[in-house]
């Protein structure tokens, strides 16, 4: 017998060259496999909410795997985390459903992009975990470009191109707010799905925006477009986190309703 677990993983992702397996580069999915595989000496398949990309950093990206039944939710949070490398973290381990998967399940993802516009951004301690853009935004203007982008459009000039791709994505919240302590701002955006490299077109879009690059109605304009021509170029991946991935209740075992000892 076998059970379905829900990770919630933490990475640094300046360490990996993203989170699915490559043939060559080290990648968060083959560290959470090769634990899996050696606490059951076999190979277990881990599938994540969203494939993030190299420099991409995670504060709650659901993971579902399938492991043998004697395994408890306890003890396989602890046997986990004590053999992952240090830049990943299971914040908590759920029982879900048979049939359960992160990516397929999901009903909608979150994702933060901090951008710093204050000199000490530049600081070692800062600059890889944000865009240490050092220059002040025009926060209104930021906040007029993200309210365009909610509701139901067309992504096509916000993404990578592909052939037979699906660019239609639900914005269900899109906003900017000022950092704790005044340290530059961030994006939060929540949508049923996102395409490749879209969150940051986005930001790198409306800093353009922001910093009078280019006029708010260009989010109105870029929208309406079948290419990513003229898009600006997207934001670099150390300020964006993928945060949560969003789950009907229904995909939660009843025993995910209890505390976690």
């Amino acid at each position: 017998m076998s059970r379905t677990y829900l990770a919630l993983l933490h990475y640094d992702g300046g360490g990996f060259a993203g989170w699915q397996r490559q043939p060559h580069g080290r990648t968060v999915q083959a560290e959470v496999e090769a634990v899996l595989e050696r606490l059951n000496e076999r190979r277990i398949v881990a599938h994540g909410a969203g494939r993030t990309d190299a420099g991409v950093h995670a504060r709650g990206l659901g993971v579902s795997f399938t492991v043998p039944d004697r395994w408890t939710a306890a003890s396989l949070h602890r046997a986990l985390n004590a053999l992952l490398p240090n830049d990943c973290w299971i914040e908590r381990l759920a029982p879900m459903q048979p049939g359960f998967h992160a990516r397929k399940s999901a009903t909608g993802r979150r994702y933060r992009y901090d951008i710093g516009t204050d000199a000490t951004a530049a600081s070692p301690f800062r600059r890889p975990y944000e865009w240490a853009l050092g220059r002040p935004l025009t926060l209104a203007a930021l906040r007029d470009a993200a309210a365009q982008i909610v509701g139901q459009h067309r992504f096509e000039a916000f993404a990578v191109r592909k052939v037979e791709v699906d660019y239609d994505c639900t914005i269900r919240q899109a906003y900017w707010e000022v950092r704790e302590g005044r340290h530059g701002l961030s994006f939060h955006v929540a949508a049923d799905r996102f395409l490749h490299h879209m969150v940051r077109f986005l930001v790198g879009t409306m800093v353009d925006i922001g910093l009078g690059r280019r006029p708010v109605e260009d989010m109105a304009t870029l929208l309406a477009r079948t290419d990513n021509q003229a898009t600006s170029p997207p934001a670099p991946p150390q300020g964006l986190y993928f945060m949560t991935a969003e789950y009907p209740a229904h995909c939660f075992a009843p025993a995910a309703l209890e505390p976690t000892p």
